[in-house]
């Protein structure tokens, strides 16, 4: 439909149901002006005569696994009411346009751009030409798009910004090209790829995952190539509130500390001449701790307990929501926090000691909901940036308010799970 018509069709009400599936029905009034303004800038900027379509990518929530999934392990995600919309038209050539708020437009011809260089490592343009690489792989159509992207996924939230950034390219090229063929999960596959190979950062799975599939999702990592992957029913978490309080930590100068914590786990499993965590046993790994302290030092020890007891804790959170025991469900929760902070070392960089706004929120949280059913845990890869709270739907206004007082107006956002993923939406 034109983009003119777009509007129009927005502004009848005719989209009304899906924005209250998405944002919840008190948003509907909200959602409805933002979607009309994105196909406004997209008009601004590349005319009011095209075909358009509407694409939704929710950001995620890790819920439990804190740092499995690029060891062969186990998580449980969940894609949340944040998310970021794209304005999208397909055009003629080889050049994709992508005008981000507050960014200006990256413009990547994918036929000049076709494989990683050091130079682009870490920039947009590198998503997009690596995105467009990876489904070209596969054998799939490739075409160029001009689009206007917005997004209410903040960036090092621990909502996985650059993830829904990726799958939105894989999405659009999918639906204009493919008929929307492809799945959601090859979808993430192909955004992993281009984080790892073009943009630089060797990430999981697990985000790509979560933002594209939607849903509460249970995933094993244990084939990198074919993970299990099954969606949870929510219902479980009705009387909670998800509560992420972003602490403004900085992440510059985190790359390293991000990587190292990969980087040891498979250092363990190499001392046995295996690649990841997930192929050696918990018992192996005990008999040759004395020598592995030696030659890796205590900390990739501890991360690699921390990753066979943060497997178990995924099963046991698994087995809860299915059985609807909210009580266990918490309790796993806090458990696999703990290990966060004191095993796996991912609430401060040891690099600068001196700020540590996780521990100080994680620490906040717990004086707070101590005593309530809830539950409180480093959020995302960690170091700086966010944590996670479970917190009785009844008290979470009162809880965000405490969190504000100390880190800011409008840090402690309070968030839906949804149950749909990356689609076009219109």
């Amino acid at each position: 439909m034109l983009s003119k018509e777009l509007r129009k069709y927005i502004k009848s009400g005719e989209l009304d149901a899906i924005l209250a599936e998405l944002y919840g029905e008190g948003e509907v009034a909200s959602a409805r002006a933002r979607y009309i303004d994105a196909v406004k800038e997209f008009e601004k900027l590349y005319g009011d005569d095209r075909e358009a379509s509407i694409f939704s990518i929710p950001g995620r929530s890790e819920l439990s696994g804190n740092h499995t999934d690029h060891n062969g392990g186990k998580v449980i995600a969940a894609s949340v009411n944040l998310d970021a919309i794209a304005v999208a038209s397909a055009s003629i050539g080889s050049v994709i346009r992508i005008a981000s708020e507050g960014y200006g437009e990256e413009c990547v011809d994918f036929d000049s751009f076709a494989f990683p260089n050091d130079e682009s490592f870490g920039t947009s343009a590198s998503i997009i030409a690596g995105v467009v690489s990876g489904i070209k792989s596969l054998g799939k159509k490739v075409g160029a798009f001009d689009a206007y992207f917005t997004s209410r996924v903040p960036g090092g939230s621990g909502l996985s910004s650059s993830a829904v950034y990726e799958n939105a390219v894989g999405t659009i090229i999918n639906h204009f090209y493919n008929e929307g063929e492809i799945d959601q999960v090859t979808i993430a596959k192909i955004s992993q790829y281009a984080e790892n190979t073009f943009f630089g950062k060797p990430c999981g799975l697990m985000d790509q995952i979560a933002c594209a599939v939607g849903g509460i999702v249970a995933i094993d990592f244990e084939s990198s190539k074919n993970p299990i992957v099954e969606r949870i029913s929510a219902d479980p978490l009705a009387p909670i509130a998800l509560c992420i309080v972003s602490t403004g930590g900085s992440h510059a100068d985190l790359t390293d500390d991000y990587a190292s914590v990969p980087a040891e786990m498979k250092a363990v499993a190499s001392h046995f001449k295996k690649s990841i965590l997930r192929e050696i046993s918990r018992d192996e790994l005990k008999n040759e701790i004395p020598e592995l302290r030696e030659k890796l030092g205590d900390r990739a020890v501890l991360r690699a307990i921390h990753f066979f007891d943060e497997n178990d804790r995924v099963d046991e959170a698994v087995a809860a929501l299915k059985n609807n025991d909210l009580d266990t469900f918490l309790s796993v929760i806090i458990a696999s926090g703990r290990s966060s902070y004191c095993y796996l070392q991912n609430v401060f960089s040891a690099k600068n000691p001196t700020e540590q706004g996780i521990s100080l929120a994680l620490c906040l949280a717990e004086g707070f909901l101590a005593d309530k059913n809830a539950a409180w845990r480093v959020h995302g890869g960690g170091f700086a940036g966010t944590i996670q709270a479970f917190v009785p739907v009844d008290i979470a206004d009162s809880f965000c308010e405490e969190m504000n007082a100390v880190f800011g107006r409008g840090a402690c956002k309070i968030l839906k799970i949804r149950s749909r993923g990356a689609e076009r939406i219109i």
